[in-house]
């Protein structure tokens, strides 16, 4: 059965292969953060399974991992790695293969897709192959693999280069690797310490809460607002969810669920389009293209942020409370 434990483990296995390649190459900081980000992947169901069992060594011990690597990420430099093949070699190959080259990538939606739809329903020896929690996560690991297999057939390379590409795009980028998990992360805290709370206070306090409108509005605003400030849509959505969505809209007025969530997640997918706290988004690829103006991803994504904004809220007001 698949579960999303094996994922954590492949996660871990490339990560493990970063760090060995940055030792053999000299490397030294570079190797160690990998190496034991790497660890903490690979240890994460012992972590758990020993501290639910009351060893608080384990625990620890991932709490000075955790140390680590932020003492380490300072030492980190964005590294770019000698190409492979010249610029020239690269444009021959893109124009053989063409339209071949969009396979890979839109492999991976569509086996994520599928596995989250039909996943339940594939039995081999009576036995479910995919887990039922997280089976969308476990798709998208087996989607990425299934996605490496066709970019090898298609480019006619040896699987070990498409690690080791994976392994050069993750030196440029570096620490900022890790902000989705981190602001991720973030969310749980902010839920956890009662932001939610004080902003369901405030919002009892001020908005008109008969007022199922302005309620909505307020908490597609608050979607786009915490996702600027703390740079992902995930860290936003437990913080409105437990303020103003539970409360409000889906106990008091009645919204559907399911479509206040996956709407106001597109809201905070609009926050994400302009903030340079989403800096794996709209930062790293300045970098990388080396752009003149280091917020010119986010200058250009501004329009497109207000209309897909505008678009969303409407379309939400108009379902969510049918």
């Amino acid at each position: 059965m698949l579960r999303i434990e094996h994922a954590y483990w492949l996660i871990a296995a490339f990560l493990l292969y970063s760090g060995w390649r940055n030792l053999r190459d000299g490397h030294g900081w570079h190797a160690a953060f990998w190496t034991v980000l790497g660890l903490l992947f690979g240890a994460g169901d012992f972590i758990l399974a020993q501290s639910a069992a009351g060893h608080a060594l384990p625990a620890q011990v991932a709490g000075a991992g955790v140390i680590a690597l932020a003492l380490l990420a300072p030492r980190l430099k964005r590294m770019a790695h000698p190409e492979s093949s010249s610029a020239e070699q690269r444009l021959q190959s893109a124009i053989r293969l063409g339209h071949k080259l969009l396979v890979p990538a839109l492999l991976i939606p569509l086996v994520t897709l599928l596995v989250a739809l039909f996943g339940a329903h594939v039995v081999i020896g009576g036995q479910a192959l995919f887990a039922a929690p997280q089976m969308t996560l476990t798709g998208l690991a087996l989607a990425c693999v299934v996605a490496l297999f066709a970019a090898s057939v298609i480019a006619r390379t040896p699987m070990h280069e498409g690690a080791a590409e994976g392994r050069r795009l993750l030196d440029a980028i570096g620490w900022a690797a890790l902000l989705p998990l981190l602001l991720a992360a973030l969310g749980q805290v902010f839920t956890r310490s009662g932001v939610g709370a004080a902003i369901a206070a405030i919002a009892t306090d001020f908005l008109p809460t008969g007022n199922a409108t302005a309620a909505l509005l307020t908490f597609a605003l608050g979607m786009v607002l915490f996702t600027v400030i703390m740079g992902n849509a995930f860290a936003a959505f437990p913080v409105m969810m437990a303020g103003i969505g539970l409360p409000l809209l889906i106990h008091q007025h009645g919204a559907h669920p399911a479509i206040l969530g996956s709407m106001g997640m597109l809201c905070g997918y609009c926050g994400t389009l302009l903030t340079p706290m989403a800096a794996d988004f709209n930062l790293v690829p300045a970098a990388l293209l080396e752009l003149r103006n280091p917020y010119g991803v986010i200058k250009a994504q501004a329009w497109s942020a207000l209309w897909i904004f505008i678009s969303t809220f409407v379309l939400m007001w108009l379902l969510v409370f049918r």
